[in-house]
């Protein structure tokens, strides 16, 4: 059967599916602020007021029996449970009279009252990209330390950033590390903005007008949300009618609070960390990160992620910046260009400009240089549906991959009955507007095992890497769990040549 190509297809090329199995674990929960609605009932009291004069009516008894009923029953799933029912009971002690009267337990009890637990993988693992891992150290020979991240699913289709880590071998074998016991969040802590950035950025969000250009104007160069939110109240002081001021104030706000910065202990297991939704661009999810391991000129590395911000409305490709995993710097992109899903960067600068591959149009592969890596308005068409199990939409699998022969960039195709596959394309080292090759067929089609889930007929990838001959390549299948495959470069090399 002819692929749409107008000749014969080629022999399928060898693809070695490991055995390992990433699969979605309910059991891996974090803790969250449960902080009920605000309704307020016949007596005038909210909701969080009524359930806090119910705790503060139990009897000492009571509070240290229930505390220590409590604590015994997730001591085990979580580290310093002390810690995170303290936090929780800051975030309510606006709502009490004389906090400080009360006693350590029933402050922790008030906490207890106000965390909840979220199971972070309870629907899918799945979307996985890979890079190598900041230390190779204590190797054998041939071996390579990478670390994979993962799009975690949970309750009301909400997804985080996990990782895990591992070794490959020289002969393709993966090893993949258990996973720590206590998956966390990290602690955020605001960015510091750049006004001429953030100027564009509002202009282009239709929210540069005479209130912004007075808030900006009272701000230094670089500043803080805190600086922001004393702009806001310094428009009250000079007379700016709320009404008036509150739909610019508001954008200004959930751009600053978009931006922001997650850190981990130094010695957290990587596998415990988990990048949790905190920006409001992001309140419905961060989808399918694509990480690169990108080199600077002077020969510098930083680890670079484009991932897909949901509000519940609309999506925002945002950008994780992070050195070595333990801190990650978060940032919204701008650009008329940066908009819609599978926005993959380039693992190095081509002539001293950043290169990216996109999807903005929701249906072909764009080529996209820019000056800064936060800021993309150009972009060439670069790819088309053409083959017959991709005409519905093509798009990237995640950074292109630099060989001697070209950049080889691995790419999804939708065709009958929205099942997706797993292609290539080869583009020009010097040129990469140039495409030298296109596969006919599918690297990967879902096989019979992996057809069914929670989202049928899917393999998905958002970054693979290149070990020795081999093209690692993990994806996710179903939009349910993980599994890797390995494919000969030369072998793909000489298809797409061919």
């Amino acid at each position: 059967m002819s692929l749409g190509s107008g000749k014969a297809p080629s022999v399928e090329l060898a693809v070695t599916r490991s055995r390992a199995r990433l699969l979605p674990d309910p059991d891996r929960v974090i803790t969250k602020p449960f902080l009920p609605g605000e309704h307020v009932f016949p007596d005038g009291q909210s909701r969080v007021e009524t359930i806090l004069s119910r705790i503060l009516r139990l009897t000492e008894a009571e509070v240290v029996s229930t505390l220590a009923t409590t604590q015994q029953t997730f001591v085990d799933r979580h580290e310093a449970l002390s810690d995170i029912f303290e936090r929780s009971f800051e975030l309510v002690i606006g709502y009490i009279e004389r906090p400080q009267d009360l006693s350590a337990e029933r402050r922790l009890l008030i906490g207890a009252y106000f965390t909840h637990e979220y199971s972070i993988e309870a629907a899918a693992l799945n979307n996985p990209s890979i890079v190598p891992a900041p230390d190779q150290s204590g190797l054998g020979q041939g071996e390579l330390r990478f670390i994979m991240s993962l799009r975690a699913i949970g309750e009301g289709h909400l997804s985080s950033i996990e990782f895990r880590s591992g070794v490959i071998g020289a002969d393709g074998q993966l090893r993949i590390d258990e996973p720590g016991p206590h998956p966390r969040t990290g602690s955020r802590t605001a960015a510091i903005y750049d006004k001429a950035f953030f100027s564009m950025r509002l202009t282009e969000l239709g929210a540069m007008n005479d209130i912004s250009r007075s808030l900006l104007d009272s701000l230094t160069d670089n500043f803080t949300i805190e600086q922001v939110e004393a702009a806001i109240l310094q428009l009250d002081r000079q007379g700016v009618d709320r009404s008036i001021a509150f739909e610019t104030t508001r954008i200004i706000h959930w751009l600053a609070s978009s931006n922001y910065t997650v850190s981990f202990a130094w010695d957290s297991d990587l596998s415990d960390c988990v990048i949790f939704p905190a920006g409001p661009t992001e309140s419905h999810g961060m989808e399918d990160a694509r990480f690169v391991r990108f080199t600077h000129k002077d020969g510098s590395v930083r680890y670079f992620a484009t991932y897909t911000a949901f509000d519940g409305h609309q999506i925002l490709p945002q950008l994780i910046e992070t050195s070595d995993f333990v801190a990650f710097r978060i940032a919204t992109l701008g650009g008329i260009r940066a908009t819609n899903k599978g926005i993959a960067l380039f693992p190095r600068m081509i002539d001293g400009r950043y290169a990216a591959l996109s999807r903005y149009d929701n249906q072909n592969t764009y080529l996209m240089f820019s000056d800064s890596v936060r800021f993309w308005d150009q972009a060439e068409k670069l790819q088309v549906p053409k083959q017959t199990w991709e005409l519905v939409q093509v798009g990237n699998c995640g950074s292109p991959l630099e060989t001697d022969a070209g950049w080889l960039v691995i790419t999804h195709g939708v065709g009958p009955m929205r099942q997706y596959a797993l292609g290539a394309i080869l583009l020009d080292l010097n040129d990469p507007q140039r495409v030298l090759g296109h596969l006919d067929q599918p690297i990967l089609v879902p096989t019979e095992d992996e057809r069914d889930g929670y989202v049928p007929n899917v393999v998905y990838s958002c970054g693979s890497m290149i070990h020795g001959d081999l093209l690692v390549l993990p994806y996710g299948y179903a939009d349910e769990a993980t599994t890797v495959a390995t494919v000969s470069v030369d072998s793909l090399l000489d298809r797409l040549i061919e």
